[in-house]
């Protein structure tokens, strides 16, 4: 192993920079007041959870997870999602009243990356969570949500993909049989590898229809009638009922007019293994993966002993920044340079300022080597310089 060079992070990690910061800043305080005028309250869970708990239930690789012992040498890691700490909190402490609950959160969440990956391995997520309505109006309401949040974000071009996981689900069944053969199909489906997907359905001992029906499932994206095509492939009612709560949400985004940033993507497979039926993904311009994701959950809950339907997103806050393309201004800082003779005058200026909302630094001359050059780099300078305490600005 090479020795480590002093400036060099842990693979992953990224260092924010000030006008980053402040975009970023910007950015979260936009969707975070919205999401509280929707009537979503904010909640904070630790950032270190028990592996077997939370763990197990978060639906990320365990090779993707921070490990690390405690003193009575349980296994503990790194919250890798928020999903299911807040499914945590919720079942212990929260569900008592049985009232639908609407969470919100904003904090950072960490999974390992390869070297070469060039993935982040800590980023910050915000999102929400509705806990205790099974109804397709909170399906509705969540991504409604999403794209008011996107839109106070400053962005406007995004689209959403909605997707069934029952469907996929209900047609692999009737078609392959096993789960293990479904499963294979799903990794391609999640990697959007078609080319792959394609080539392993030809290897398949199946039958010349089953065999189309399945390259068709490919094809069954874009507006709504993709669904009447979609109904043609699955026999039953149970793909039927997760195309008609696909149409039902539909038809309630109608209500809150925000239908136009959506459209259906039915071989949609998120990597998170606990959704149970509608899952989405929202897509922006110029970012090369999507930028959230969220769906329905209604077994989650139940494995912290309170078994309550729940559905929500999440946002990539670094993936936003990407999407906005243009970064906020650094705020206007006033400099105020002053000489030691007249320092009190300087402290007095600048808390002045201060309360009339201002940004205000005060700068000791003799720390500063060039005091050309810091004027020049300093758009607004008030000197007090000098031993004179009586003629204002010199």
């Amino acid at each position: 192993m090479s020795k480590l060079l002093m400036f060099e992070k842990p693979v992953g990690m990224r260092d924010t920079l000030p006008h980053i910061y402040e975009t970023r800043r910007k950015l979260k305080e936009a969707a975070e007041q919205e999401m509280r005028s929707w009537g979503y309250r904010f909640i904070e869970t630790p950032a270190l959870e028990y592996h077997e708990t939370v763990g197990d239930a978060s639906a990320i690789l365990d090779r993707q997870l921070f490990k690390l012992l405690d003193q009575q040498g349980n296994t503990l890691v790194l919250r890798p999602d928020m999903t299911a700490p807040i499914a945590r909190v919720a079942a212990s402490k929260l569900l008592k009243e049985r009232i639908p609950l609407r969470l919100a959160y904003s904090a950072s969440v960490y999974r390992a990356q390869q070297r070469e990956g060039g993935r982040a391995a800590e980023f910050e997520q915000i999102g929400v969570e509705l806990i205790g309505d099974n109804t397709m109006s909170a399906d509705a309401e969540v991504i409604a949500l999403l794209v008011s949040v996107m839109r106070k974000s400053g962005l406007e071009n995004f689209r959403i993909s909605l997707g069934h996981i029952r469907f996929i689900d209900e047609l692999f069944r009737q078609i392959l049989g096993t789960e293990e053969r479904s499963e294979q199909l799903r990794r391609f489906l999640y990697e959007k590898n078609y080319v792959g997907y394609r080539e392993h359905i030809t290897g398949l001992p199946l039958s010349s229809i089953d065999k189309q029906r399945l390259l068709q499932f490919l094809n069954l994206s874009g507006g709504i009638d993709c669904l009447d095509e979609a109904i043609k492939l699955v026999e039953g009612s149970a793909g039927s009922a997760a195309l008609n709560e696909l149409k039902t949400v539909y038809d309630r985004l109608k209500e809150y007019n925000v239908d136009q940033y959506v459209t259906f993507d039915l071989p949609l497979v998120s990597h998170m293994s606990y959704y149970t039926g509608l899952v989405f993904e929202v897509y922006a311009d110029g970012v090369g993966a999507p930028v959230g994701n969220g769906g329905r959950y209604d077994n989650l809950l139940g494995k912290f002993g309170q078994p309550a339907g729940a559905t929500g997103f999440g946002l990539r806050v670094d993936f936003l920044l990407e999407a906005l393309e243009q970064l906020e201004e650094e705020e206007g800082i006033h400099c105020i340079l002053f000489s030691n003779e007249r320092r009190v005058e300087a402290i007095e200026e600048a808390q002045k300022r201060r309360a009339d909302g201002e940004y205000v630094l005060l700068q000791d001359v003799a720390g500063v080597k060039d005091v050309d050059t810091f004027t020049q780099t300093s758009k607004n300078v008030t000197f007090f310089v000098g031993k004179s305490s009586n003629g204002g600005n010199v």
